[in-house]
């Protein structure tokens, strides 16, 4: 199947995703509000891209279910896709394309984006132009995505890995170093655009309260005057942020306290 990566609007939100996220760890400050904004400006609650990403989303994400719900929300997901304003999407996506062109560049279409089989599955079944029979195939292909078990899903990521691996490294060997926490916490920092920071919010209100955990816990554990002060402000911070917006120092002060506390773990 022939398919233009850059007409399927949940390709184009992943790989700026994941530019973003290169620009978050290699600390350019520049490319960095380039992405944010233009992810702002294109997917706002009201746009046509969003309410397709929301649609590819409800296919993509959903794990682990009875197959005749899959089958149904399958067929209940495209009839709301038919529903879609298709020359409003279509002109979204070349204002998008063209502004991505010209402030970020052709290379952010190269990006490895892991799922990337299942986006273009997914965009097959709502291509209104594709073989019947072709679609029906995705449409299986999907289902059985849907209704897999948390450890078939798990092996097809190792799957996916181990294919692209040498790819990986070259392409992201930054990302890869992230502590896990740190790369959940970017993923949440980078889909708050979309959906208004509420998922962001929710892991934020669980993470803070580890990290405070852990600085507590460190304490009792030192006796070196200049780490007990900075654990202190550490702990300060955490508790203050509560109280306020998330910010991009907000974001790296998380980052660094995250890394803090696995070091200190450490040497226990």
């Amino acid at each position: 199947m022939k398919h233009n990566k850059k007409r399927n609007t949940a390709f184009i939100y992943e790989t700026l995703s994941r530019e973003l996220t290169k620009a978050i760890v290699e600390k350019e400050s520049e490319q960095k509000a380039l992405v944010i904004s233009i992810v702002k400006e294109h997917f706002t609650p009201d746009s046509p891209l969003t309410a397709e990403l929301n649609l590819y989303k409800v296919l993509l994400e959903s794990q682990s279910i009875p197959e005749n719900l899959a089958d149904r929300m399958l067929q209940e997901t495209k009839f709301a896709y038919s529903k879609l304003d298709d020359k409003a999407v279509f002109d979204a996506q070349s204002r998008i394309i063209a502004t991505i062109n010209k402030n970020l560049g052709q290379h952010v279409w190269s990006n490895f984006v892991p799922n990337f089989k299942s986006l273009a599955s997914v965009n097959a079944i709502f291509n209104t132009k594709m073989p019947v029979k072709t679609k029906v195939l995705f449409e299986q292909q999907i289902i059985e995505k849907m209704t897999a078990t948390n450890e078939l899903n798990e092996d097809l990521k190792t799957i996916d890995n181990i294919t692209y691996h040498s790819f990986i490294k070259k392409f992201n060997s930054k990302y890869t170093d992230l502590l896990q926490e740190q790369k959940d916490l970017l993923n949440r920092y980078i889909t708050s655009f979309a959906d208004e920071g509420f998922e962001l919010r929710v892991y934020l209100n669980e993470e803070l309260t580890r990290l405070k955990s852990l600085v507590a816990a460190a304490k009792k554990t030192t006796e070196e005057a200049l780490i007990v002060q900075k654990l202190d402000s550490v702990n300060e911070y955490l508790e203050e942020f509560r109280k306020r917006d998330f910010t991009d120092r907000d974001l790296n002060k998380v980052l660094k306290t995250q890394e803090l506390v696995k070091e200190l773990s450490a040497h226990d």
